[in-house]
């Protein structure tokens, strides 16, 4: 198939090149493998392996940092100026804080997530001895030994403990069977894919940003799309506790647009359905520009989407910036109900924010002078300044009775 040729770049206007028409199968097939893969934060060298080999498939050659963060370079027109498209592999979990007398285990959890959807978790727990089967459990577990109890113990990881399912009922036990403090709990993940679309798990966020991510590159590839500019997809290995992109972006790059959830709440404008361009976050407003060039090709490229502001969200986006990076920064979110816990999305949202991907990574550079880090005051941005336009009201006089 001939490359599809794009305008020169920092040429303003549409390109050749419109949304490309997504994989959804692709997609699909993906996101069941990514959740049939534990990654905790701090344990996701499993997870790395398998997208370093996906990319490598896919006709790309990823780099990885000494920890596992995945760098794969789509070249363009020229390496300046260039662009990320960046998602995390990494999930919630949990960590042994305390082997307990009887042989059950205090847990700490990885990440920001409650408690509340910890117990009853079926859990993989990893030690340097082998993995074992578990279940995490209110202390108070058996309605017929505690009767009110069960309903009356608050909610918290102090109050939840891992059952093992191997013979230990003493610390002792545990220790022989290699187990320890420190050592990593999975949770299941426990996909259903359903007919209508929805998808219902733990961990889509953000397995589902790597699947839209992967899903977006088979396009370009399949269509073998010329960029105007470097493309940096870009995969890190612990988000979920604030470290993200700090390690991950490289000079050249001027903009780079996250991939993650947008929680459908009330209170919250986020959807299952189409993009949610998130506006702001708890680290501050995304970069102005940026955003406006993702609305824009939503509107251009009938693309559905709605915009939100997140309270108390943060993303790889702050994780770059607050490590000192200078780059534009966005977050396109898929809609998820019950972040962090059983959580819910639409395969709608994921093929729109696939197809968002990909017209802008296709997309001419509008800001020229983003290929230099550093320069004077010349084609710097303006952002409007001018009192907006009313429509004209046509006063009308009141019913006579």
């Amino acid at each position: 198939m001939p490359a599809l040729l794009l305008q020169p770049a920092g040429t303003k206007g549409r390109a050749t090149v419109t949304r490309l028409k997504i994989d959804v199968d692709y997609l699909d097939a993906q996101l069941k493998a990514l959740l049939s893969i534990d990654s905790p934060t701090g344990y996701t060298d499993t997870i790395v392996r398998h997208v370093t080999g996906e990319l490598e498939r896919l006709g790309l050659e990823p780099e990885l940092t000494r920890r596992g963060a995945i760098r794969a370079v789509v070249r363009g027109g020229r390496r300046s100026g260039a662009r990320a498209i960046i998602t995390h592999l990494d999930t919630l979990g949990a960590q042994v804080k305390l082997i307990k007398d009887n042989g059950r285990l205090e847990l700490v959890p990885i990440g920001h997530w409650s408690a509340r959807f910890a117990e009853g978790a079926r859990v993989t727990l990893y030690t340097e001895k082998g993995s074992y089967r578990g279940t995490i459990l209110p202390l108070k577990a058996s309605g017929h030994t505690f009767n009110e109890g069960v309903d009356t113990l608050p909610v918290g990881w102090e109050y939840v403990e891992l059952r093992v399912d191997a013979m230990c009922w003493s610390r002792a036990d545990a220790h022989g069977l290699g187990i320890d403090v420190g050592d990593f709990v999975a949770i299941d993940t426990q996909p259903e894919f359903l007919d209508n679309g929805f998808i219902v798990s733990r961990h889509l966020d953000d397995k589902a940003g790597v699947a839209i991510a992967l899903a977006a590159l088979e396009a370009l590839m399949r269509h073998d799309v010329t960029l105007p500019v470097d493309t940096h997809w870009l995969f890190t290995i612990a988000e979920e506790v604030g470290v993200g992109a700090a390690s991950i972006v490289t000079p050249e790059i001027a903009s780079m647009v996250t991939i993650d959830n947008g929680t459908t709440a009330p209170g919250q404008n986020s959807s299952e359905f189409g993009v949610t361009i998130a506006m702001a976050d708890q680290s501050g407003p995304f970069d102005y520009h940026l955003t406006k060039k993702l609305v824009e090709l939503c509107r251009e490229e009938d693309i559905r989407y709605q915009k939100d502001v997140f309270r108390y969200y943060r993303s790889d986006s702050a994780s770059a910036i607050e490590a000192g990076h200078d780059v534009r920064t966005a977050l396109i979110a898929f809609g998820i109900d019950a972040s962090h816990g059983y959580e819910r999305i639409h395969v709608h949202a994921l093929r729109s924010v696939a197809e968002l991907t990909t017209a802008y990574v296709a997309s001419p550079l509008e800001i020229e002078r983003d290929v230099e880090e550093v320069s004077d005051i010349e084609g710097f941005t303006e952002q409007p300044t001018e009192a907006a336009k009313q429509p004209k009201r046509v006063n009308r006089l009141p019913p006579q009775e």
